[in-house]
């Protein structure tokens, strides 16, 4: 029999272990973030577990067995453990939908594999507290919305939607093609984020801690803007980053609005 899944305090939040109660939490619409999978091929009912969950937008992650058994709190995780999310992710149209209830131009974050979830958590709070209507993460490689970024994002990842995709360029050329223009934030652009229009329907990307904007998504901003630099510093944190460039559209909608 699987151990109860009440936690003591000192397991896990969110994390669901054993074939039984990680079926039961997919049949019970509980949205899954992650899956981590023993390998192993032959095994149908495993099989089954994986199927189910990838339907419902999991990211499917195969580890050993002594990996699982290191995350494991119960010590009877049985070849699968879950990742349970705050929250279900919501779709680009929502966001936009949410825009257009508030008629307001759309104004939207794009974290480019932002992995790790303080600076995710911290993005979000500093998103809803500007008034976005939403923030975007790739499917892979980036955090999702687990119980530390709702941690860290004091709440907000409950308020602001937060969508999920398999390809950050597709879903930038979809939101182009809606009449958003996209701006990426690019260290030596050669354009300052003063001189870009932020009023209008906006979606702004932030690039991962280490090495920025991937390739392809760089390629399919309609323009870049960078951050004047004053110190020795080179760069600003992620979530810094993008506080910086969200309080800018903030200022420019105001303005705009007082016209």
């Amino acid at each position: 029999m699987e151990k109860s899944m009440e936690c003591s305090g000192n397991e896990p939040e969110g994390q669901i272990e054993g074939r039984n109660a990680v079926t039961e939490a997919l049949r019970a619409g509980v949205p899954i973030d992650k899956l981590y999978i023993v390998r192993d091929r032959t095994d149908s009912a495993l099989g089954k577990i994986s199927s189910a969950a990838r339907g419902k937008g999991a990211v499917i992650v195969e580890a050993d067995r002594r990996k699982l058994d290191g995350m494991s709190f119960t010590h009877s995780h049985q070849g699968v453990i879950a990742m349970a999310a705050l929250r279900a992710y919501a779709t680009l149209e929502e966001m936009l939908r949410r825009a257009e209830e508030k008629n307001e131009p759309p104004l939207l974050v794009v974290c480019d594999e932002i992995s790790d979830p303080h600076n995710l958590g911290a993005i979000i709070r500093t998103a809803e507290a500007a008034g976005a209507h939403g923030v975007i993460i790739p499917k892979r490689r980036s955090a999702g919305l687990t119980a530390v970024v709702g941690k860290t994002s004091a709440g907000a990842a409950f308020h602001l939607p937060v969508a999920r995709v398999s390809n950050l360029p597709s879903a930038l050329r979809e939101l182009q093609g809606k009449g958003l223009w996209v701006f990426g934030a690019a260290a030596e652009s050669g354009r300052t984020l003063y001189d870009a229009d932020f009023a209008g329907p906006t979606a702004i990307v932030i690039g991962s801690e280490g090495k920025g904007m991937g390739r392809l998504v760089r390629e399919t901003c309609d323009d870049t803007v960078e951050i004047p630099m004053r110190g020795e510093i080179s760069s600003l944190n992620a979530s810094a980053a993008a506080a910086v460039l969200l309080y800018e559209a903030v200022r420019q909608r105001m303005q705009d609005a007082d016209v």
